[in-house]
C-alpha cells in the first residue's frame, strides 16, 4: 500500500503560474496577498494606488507555486500617470493565468466594481475567480446576498466565474482554501522561482515603497498621490565590524509643488523625522539589518503630468 501511495503522489503534476487580484481601492487585495504569502510583502495602506509597482508575493506549496502579481488600481484616468497605470493593468491581466476579483462583503456592489467587472469581461481567455473579502465583518445573510449579487453581475456582463469564494484574510479563514482553488487553474510546470523567494521586487523599490507609505501616513488629505520616492543609493557603511553592519540609504521624497514641502517636513522638521523613524523600522525588518536613513525632500514640478519626470521616477 505504501509504495502505491508514494507513486500516486509523484504523478500529480506540479503547477506554477501567475495570479493577480483586482478590485476597487480598499477591497482587501494587499491584505489577501499578505495572508497567502504569510509575510508583509505588498504595501498595505488604506489609500488607493499606493502599490504602484509590481510587487509579487510567492506562495510555495509542495504541489504548486503561485506567483501573485500586484497590479495598481484600475481607475478612470485623470492624468498621464493614470493612463499609463491603466495600460499596465490591462497588459498584466492578459498575461496572468488567473484573475481574482476582490469584492468586500460589507459593501454593496457599486459603480467602481461594475467599471472593473466591465473591463474584466473584455479579457476573455483568463479564468476569473470572484473573491468576497472581509467576510468577518458581516452576518451570513448579508454574505449570502453578496454571493447572489456577484453571480448576477457575472451573468449580466457575460463573465463566467471559475469560482466564487468568500474569505476573511484577517481571521485567516479560508485563505488556504483560496490557494487550493486557484492552483488547479494554473498551467502544469516546474516552480518559476527558487524556494525562499517571497517577493520578486528589487529591494530598492520595496524600500522606496515603505518610505512612501510612511510619508503618506499623516498627510493623506493634503497630498494623496503627489509623492514619489527614489532611493538614490543603498551602501553598506565601510569600516564596520562584521557583527555590527550598518546600511546607508539615501532617498529623495519628490513632491509636485514647493508649497507641499512644508507639509511633508512639518514644523521644525518634525514630520520628516517621524517619516524617517517609521520607515526605518520597516526597512530594518525587511532587510534584517540596521539602517541609517538619509531623507531629502525635493520638488519635481508636476511630475504626474510630465513623461520625462515619470520615467526618471520609475513609472
Amino acid at each position: 500500500m505504501g509504495a502505491m501511495s508514494v507513486r500516486t503522489e509523484s504523478t500529480a503534476p506540479h503547477r506554477a503560474g501567475f495570479a493577480c487580484f483586482v478590485g476597487r481601492p480598499n477591497a482587501g487585495k494587499s491584505t489577501l496577498t499578505n495572508a497567502l504569502v504569510g509575510t508583509k510583502v505588498a504595501i498595505t495602506s488604506n489609500r488607493p494606488q499606493t502599490t504602484r509597482h509590481t510587487v509579487r508575493g510567492i506562495v510555495h506549496r509542495p504541489d504548486a507555486q503561485l506567483v501573485l502579481v500586484d497590479t495598481p488600481g484600475l481607475h478612470k484616468p485623470r492624468t498621464l500617470l493614470g493612463e499609463r497605470l491603466n495600460d499596465v493593468v490591462r497588459t498584466t491581466w492578459s498575461e496572468v493565468d488567473v484573475i481574482g476579483f476582490c469584492l468586500p462583503a460589507d459593501q454593496k456592489i457599486g459603480p467602481g466594481d461594475r467599471y472593473i467587472a466591465g473591463e474584466l469581461a473584455e479579457i476573455r481567455k483568463t479564468p476569473k475567480v470572484a473573491i468576497v473579502t472581509k467576510t468577518d465583518l458581516v452576518d451570513s445573510k448579508t454574505l449570502a446576498a453578496q454571493l447572489i449579487a456577484i453571480d448576477r453581475l457575472g451573468k449580466e456582463l457575460g463573465i463566467e466565474w471559475a469560482e466564487i469564494i468568500p474569505v476573511s484574510a484577517v481571521g485567516d479563514s479560508q485563505v488556504s482554501l483560496l490557494a487550493d482553488l486557484l492552483v488547479p487553474l494554473l498551467p502544469e510546470g516546474p516552480a518559476l522561482y527558487p524556494e525562499g523567494d517571497l517577493t520578486d521586487e528589487p529591494e530598492q523599490v520595496m524600500v522606496a515603497e515603505l518610505i512612501r507609505e510612511a510619508a503618506l501616513e499623516g498627510v493623506r488629505d493634503e497630498l494623496p498621490h503627489s509623492i514619489a520616492v527614489v532611493v538614490e543609493e543603498m551602501l553598506p557603511r565601510e569600516d564596520r565590524p562584521a557583527d555590527k553592519p550598518l546600511l546607508d540609504i539615501h532617498a529623495n521624497v519628490y513632491i509636485e509643488r514647493p508649497s507641499q514641502k512644508g507639509i511633508i517636513i512639518g514644523p521644525k522638521g518634525k514630520r520628516l523625522k517621524e517619516v524617517g523613524t517609521k520607515s526605518r523600522k520597516h526597512i530594518e525588518a525587511l532587510l534584517g539589518t540596521p539602517v541609517f536613513l538619509d531623507l531629502h525632500v525635493k520638488v519635481a514640478k508636476d511630475w504626474q503630468r510630465d513623461p520625462k519626470q515619470l520615467r526618471k521616477l520609475g513609472f
